[in-house]
């Protein structure tokens, strides 16, 4: 058996492939939108693609599951579990096969067998695969977003993400009998996840790229609640203290349900003349500035929102780009490719062109964004008049915050534009000054005039020993 896990870094995210060289056939599950990479793995392995697959409808990524049945003819293996609410559509002239717990079928000589395993969300399946026809036992279990290195896959989602209320505890304990269950698998079954370290579908998720159940029902958070059968305590532990849910996991959630567009092949945005620049501008397109805090600071275009270029600018792009407007990228050409890759993987497609500089595109005069110091911003604040905005996640200001401080997520910023006041300082800050610059360019496109970036956010308050508190 030939097998392969495809890691995106960005949206620490696992697909999977995997083949049998006797027959020439493989599968891959849980693909990424930009396949190009698992055509390759099928043309260096000689191996033809005859199968996909997903774990569950994913909320944090654009599943390429359609695009790549689309361009191999493979047929398409879905979840049929679950409530009427996550059933899939959609697949209107694709092959596929909806599943159900238990199902099995072939890769040439490899069998796979679905499970059911919900919690994280009702239709979630895992994928057993066992090396050869007859073999009993399986050797690689493909969990998706349920077992993670060290950690489970979250059941809050469908209600911080997708706004389903009361789905979290009903979710858990769903999750708590999918385990209970599932471990009565060998020890030595290896668990390939599709999330790891940085992802936002767990809160304390391993940078391994894979573990094996055995070590999990021993060392992970959840063992000891699991071995006692202790349900409340193993509910209460998987709720508590998930981080913020990205807003763009309810488009996810829709699309990856119900279809996508299909590509075909990987956007090329032109190069814009000053001119197509200029009227694009008028006609409502947002500039996606991805220079550094630094540059941007220094002076940008008004309306621009500051993504800067590099492994998260996936998720801050989902967190803070409109679905519904064209997009123009500020960046050098060699950087166009990697940034087009990681806008589609979220479902931002509209992409009407790039500028490689501001110069012959902007106006002498541009925005620039105030900074400001620790000192000063101590001054304001000890005197009432400017208000602290913290942009950090909740785990972090609760470890330690500026009192009083105004606490909105980076990412939420323009859902909660009604909470930040616009006739008197603001003065945003986060751990050391990327997450507050992007939260800034946000504000400032909504027309926000009164905000001052903490140079060297609270690391810089606490090297003068101001004060802070912490919350539970």
């Amino acid at each position: 058996m030939i097998f392969r896990q495809i890691y995106e870094d960005g949206l620490a995210q696992a697909s999977y492939f995997f083949g049998c060289p006797a027959t020439g056939e493989a599968m891959v599950i849980d693909p990424r939108r930009d396949i190009d990479v698992y055509l390759k793995l099928a043309q260096e392995t000689g191996l033809r693609i005859v199968a996909v697959g997903e774990t569950h409808i994913h909320a944090d990524f654009l599943s390429g599951a359609r695009e790549l049945a689309h361009a191999t003819g493979a047929t398409l293996y879905l979840s049929d579990e679950g409530d009427e609410n996550w059933k899939y559509k959609g697949l209107d002239g694709f092959k596929h096969r909806l599943l159900k717990d238990g199902d099995e079928w072939y890769i040439g000589n490899i069998r796979v067998r679905a499970v059911h395993t919900p919690g994280h969300t009702p239709e979630h399946i895992t994928f057993l695969i066992y090396d050869g026809k007859d073999t009993p036992d399986p050797i690689i279990a493909i969990t998706g977003d349920f077992i993670f290195v060290g950690d489970l896959g979250r059941s809050d989602l469908l209600e911080e993400a997708a706004g389903i209320q009361g789905t979290a505890e009903p979710g858990a304990r769903a999750l708590y009998r999918s385990l209970v269950r599932f471990i009565e698998q060998p020890d030595y079954l290896q668990v390939w996840p599709g999330h790891g370290a940085g992802s936002a579908c767990g809160k304390a998720l391993g940078a391994l790229p894979a573990t094996t159940l055995g070590y999990e029902r021993r060392h992970a958070w959840w063992a000891q609640t699991i071995a006692n059968y202790d349900e409340e305590q193993f509910v209460k532990d998987l709720l508590a203290d998930q981080p913020e849910a990205p807003t763009y996991f309810a488009v996810m959630k829709r699309l990856n349900r119900d279809g996508m567009p299909i590509l075909g092949k990987l956007p090329q945005p032109p190069l814009l003349t000053p001119e197509a620049f200029q009227k694009a501008l008028g006609e409502g397109a947002v500039l996606v500035d991805t220079r550094d805090k630094f540059a941007f600071a220094g002076g940008h275009l008004k309306g621009a929102i500051n993504i800067p270029a590099g492994r998260m600018f996936s998720t801050w792009a989902g967190w803070l780009l409109p679905y519904d407007t064209p997009l123009i990228l500020l960046a050098p050409e060699a950087q166009i490719e990697t940034l087009v890759r990681q806008l589609v993987r979220v479902g931002l497609d509209n992409l009407i062109g790039y500028i490689p500089s501001l110069e012959g595109y902007a106006p002498s005069e541009l925005e620039t964004v105030p900074q400001i110091t620790a000192e000063r911003a101590h001054e304001l604040w000890k005197s009432g008049e400017a208000v602290i905005l913290d942009v950090r996640g909740l785990s972090e200001y609760r470890e330690g915050h500026i009192p009083n401080a105004l606490h909105i997520h980076a990412g939420r910023v323009l859902q909660r534009l009604h909470e930040i006041p616009n006739d008197r300082p603001v003065i945003v800050h986060c751990l050391g000054g990327d997450r507050s610059s992007t939260a800034i360019s946000a504000l400032m496109a909504k027309g926000y005039h009164n905000l001052h970036n903490l140079t060297g956010g609270i690391l810089a308050w606490q090297e003068h020993n101001f004060p802070l508190e912490t919350r539970n």
